[in-house]
């Protein structure tokens, strides 16, 4: 797992593999939650999983 969202491609990295895994996990919301601020790119992104989210395709697990 990544460990530390240092360039907006671990970002891109940490949300492709919650979407291909289908599980956010407590781990990958910490990193989330670490953000200071995103790129219109980033936003997207983000906006991508919380929708996703929304959908049910996602599932929040510990």
């Amino acid at each position: 797992m990544i460990s530390a969202l240092s360039s907006p491609h671990s970002l891109e990295q940490l949300i492709n593999h919650i979407l291909d895994s289908r599980q956010l996990t407590r781990q990958d919301q910490r990193q989330l939650l670490s953000l200071q601020s995103l790129t219109s790119q980033e936003q997207t992104l983000v906006n991508r999983l919380f929708d996703r989210l929304r959908l049910g395709l996602v599932r929040v697990v510990d």
